[in-house]
């Protein structure tokens, strides 16, 4: 189990649970900018990545963590799925915000050509498709971290209605820093820093994942409503518990 740094110890907390419950507690209330701060340079230091789609959204957080440490690990889940534009907003972002160490995580060949053969696997089970692309290969990409710190926010709706700041993923701490930012709070922030926006957006993808599974929505749809769209799904897998 990580052992946590608290600066003030709430009862010297024994499990990944209470140890997050702690840290909301130490942090209520701070901005993301604090947080981030906190997570990076005093509770996880040198055992915390960032992982990021470089999504619609993800040029905010990507921002944030590069003005406080732009050598932080940052995972990107390469899918071999991704939308074109995805790929070269990744490489952009990269060098405009001078992160110097981007990994690219890709999912096992040999079990691709298992479970995957033909590439099509999504047609007709998107969980496992999930599992093989993304879910085991980040989670052989975090085992040397402690902690990881993700995007997620409350207005996506969803099982993101009621995040904290930190919640117990074992073995690992998740740091949600921009959790109770609105959708004019990602924009205004945007704008103040002049940050370049994925092309998709301005197409109607307010949330970008893999192309097979990702689609435009329209106006006043929720925000992930192109996600696997006709489906239950609602997550790809790596945030469930």
């Amino acid at each position: 189990m990580a052992t946590v740094n608290l600066a003030s110890p709430l009862d010297e907390p024994t499990s990944l649970d209470e140890q997050a419950r702690a840290l909301c507690v130490q942090y209520k209330e701070q901005s993301a900018q604090d947080i981030l701060a906190g997570a990076l340079r005093e509770i996880f230091t040198g055992r915390i990545a960032l992982v990021s789609s470089f999504g619609a959204e993800s040029v905010v957080l990507l921002h944030l963590v590069g003005s406080i440490d732009p050598s932080t690990p940052v995972l990107f889940l390469n899918t071999e799925k991704h939308f074109a534009q995805t790929l070269s907003y990744r490489k952009k972002l990269t060098a405009t915000l001078g992160l110097t160490s981007v990994i690219d995580i890709h999912p096992d060949a040999a079990e691709k050509t298992a479970e995957d053969p033909d590439g099509t696997l999504w047609r007709h089970d998107a969980d496992a498709c999930c599992s093989l692309r993304k879910v085991r290969p980040l989670k052989s990409a975090l085992d040397p971290f402690d902690a990881w710190i993700t995007g997620r926010k409350q207005f996506h709706g969803g099982q993101r209605i009621e995040l904290p700041v930190f919640d117990a993923a074992a073995p690992h701490i998740k740091v949600n820093p921009l959790v109770t930012w609105t959708p004019s709070d990602v924009a205004a922030y945007i704008k103040t820093h002049d940050l370049p926006t994925h092309p998709l957006v301005a197409q109607g993808y307010p949330s970008i994942g893999c192309w097979p599974c990702t689609h435009p929505v329209a106006d006043g749809d929720e925000v992930r409503a192109g996600r696997w769209r006709g489906a239950a799904k609602t997550e790809c897998g790596i945030h469930s518990r």
